[in-house]
C-alpha cells in the first residue's frame, strides 16, 4: 500500500514538472534580429524589462494593460533603434507571429521614439491580471489604433525583414 502511494506520489510529482516546463517554454518569445541571429527571452527575461501601463477604450470597454515596451524587447534581442535607424533601415519591418498562425507587419521606424510617440506595448497582464489562454501569454497592445487588426494576441516570434 505505501509502495503504491510513493509511485502516485512520484508520478504526480514528474507530471507536475513536465507541465511546468511545457509552460514556461510557451511563455518563451523568439526574436530574430536583421542579421538572422536569433535569441529566445524567457518571461523572466521580459518582465525584467522598465513596465509600462496603459489603459484604452478597446471595444468601447475600458482596459489597462500592462508589459514592456515593445522597442525595449526588440533591443534585448540585438535590433538597433535611433542613430541606426537610417538609409536602407527605413524599409526594414517588424513581422509579428502568433501561435495561431497570425501574422502582422509593423514598419520598424514606427517602433523608433525618435520617429514616433505612438506607443507599441508588449502585454502580459491585462486588468492587473496574466493574459489568459485565448490572448496570452503576450499581447501587442497599440493604443491610439483606430483597428485592432495589429493587436496580436498570442505572440511567439517577433522578425526582423528588409522590404525590398
Amino acid at each position: 500500500m505505501c509502495e503504491m502511494r510513493n509511485r502516485r506520489l512520484l508520478t504526480a510529482v514528474l507530471l507536475a514538472l513536465i507541465l511546468r516546463a511545457a509552460i514556461a517554454s510557451c511563455q518563451q518569445l523568439t526574436i530574430r534580429a536583421e542579421d538572422g541571429k536569433q535569441t529566445v527571452l524567457a518571461r523572466a527575461d521580459i518582465e525584467a524589462l522598465p513596465h509600462v501601463k496603459v489603459t484604452t477604450a478597446a471595444s468601447g470597454t475600458s482596459m489597462t494593460f500592462e508589459g514592456v515596451s515593445l522597442k525595449a524587447v526588440l533591443e534585448r534581442g540585438g535590433v538597433g533603434f535611433g542613430q541606426t535607424m537610417k538609409g536602407k533601415r527605413l524599409a526594414s519591418c517588424l513581422l509579428v507571429e502568433a501561435a495561431d498562425g497570425y501574422r502582422v507587419v509593423i514598419a520598424l521606424p514606427e517602433i523608433d521614439d525618435a520617429f514616433t510617440d505612438k506607443q507599441f506595448v508588449l502585454a502580459f497582464l491585462k486588468d492587473g491580471k496574466p493574459l489568459d489562454d485565448k490572448e496570452g501569454p503576450y499581447r501587442i497592445v497599440i493604443p491610439d489604433e483606430k483597428r485592432m487588426a495589429r493587436w496580436v494576441r498570442q505572440v511567439t516570434a517577433l522578425k526582423i525583414a528588409d522590404v525590398q
